[in-house]
């Protein structure tokens, strides 16, 4: 379940002004409901100019259907004019906003996750596929669209597709991959699998549809074994197809009961 006696975000902005009025505009509407935002990784530079901020959003449960539930942060500060400006994301899996952070300049150890209770993955190909995306080499991940199905209920798992763009080579003959992240009703552990598909649409079909076994990418060398495991295993199925997020954290009004945080750690 969610922390709610997480500490809250670290902006380190006492004494600082936005930049510019859009700034501050933009900088309110991201942290309006920042006591809802569990910190998860952060960084301050030494010099005081950058802070980078990994956040758990609670109130993505309550936002349109599907909407992401992880935000990142960097903070840039100007130290002679005492103004910042920042930059932000929304992302649908911790990988992705690891990623984002390290490539706005968070050191790759920084962006790691502070807490170590949450579940964990369950198997080498897990590890390897979340590995994959967030250092996504040569950027040959363009994400197209994704989807988070939270039913904030122990009696049922959560799920979280990714459709993705793959541009290397390799996956020339079926670059549309989709990252799909079930996370165990009892909340001890979560897999990830990589379905490989000719066209987006056909993607989004078998979201929606779960006719099939996800039909597993093709294995690179010295994974045969592990992605034979994995293609013996059915995904859960679910209705739905994917759905984009607003990049904005839209204000939301708590509902009865918690919200679980899916992970604590990657």
């Amino acid at each position: 379940m969610a922390d709610f006696h997480a500490p809250a975000p670290d902006y380190r902005l006492d004494g600082y002004k936005a930049a510019t009025e859009q700034t501050e505009d933009d900088f309110f509407s991201v942290t309006l409901s920042d006591d809802m935002l569990v910190p998860l990784a952060e960084h301050h530079s030494a010099d005081g100019r950058d802070t980078y901020l990994l956040l758990y959003d609670r109130t993505a449960i309550w936002d349109i259907p599907g909407t992401a539930e992880y935000v990142t942060l960097h903070i840039t500060r100007d130290t002679t004019q005492r103004t910042f400006d920042f930059a932000h994301g929304r992302h649908p899996v911790i990988p992705l906003a690891q990623n984002w952070l390290i490539r706005q300049g968070c050191p790759a150890e920084s962006a790691e996750l502070s807490k170590n209770h949450g579940p964990r993955p369950a198997d080498a190909l897990t590890a390897r596929l979340e590995d994959m995306l967030r250092a996504n080499p040569d950027d040959r991940y363009t994400v197209l669209d994704h989807s988070t199905d939270n039913p904030c209920s122990f009696d049922f798992g959560i799920e979280v597709s990714t459709l993705v763009h793959d541009s290397h080579p390799d996956s020339a003959q079926a670059p549309y991959r989709l990252f799909l992240e079930e996370t165990t009703k009892d909340f001890r552990s979560y897999t990830v699998r990589e379905g490989a598909f000719l066209t987006a649409e056909a993607a989004d079909s078998w979201v929606r549809e779960r006719s099939a076994p996800l039909p597993m990418a093709p294995a690179p060398n010295g994974m045969v074994g592990l992605r034979a495991e994995a293609a013996r295993a059915r995904s859960t199925v679910k209705a739905g197809g994917l759905a984009v997020p607003p990049a904005a954290v839209a204000p939301s009004q708590p509902a009865a009961g918690p919200a679980r945080v899916r992970r604590s750690a990657p």
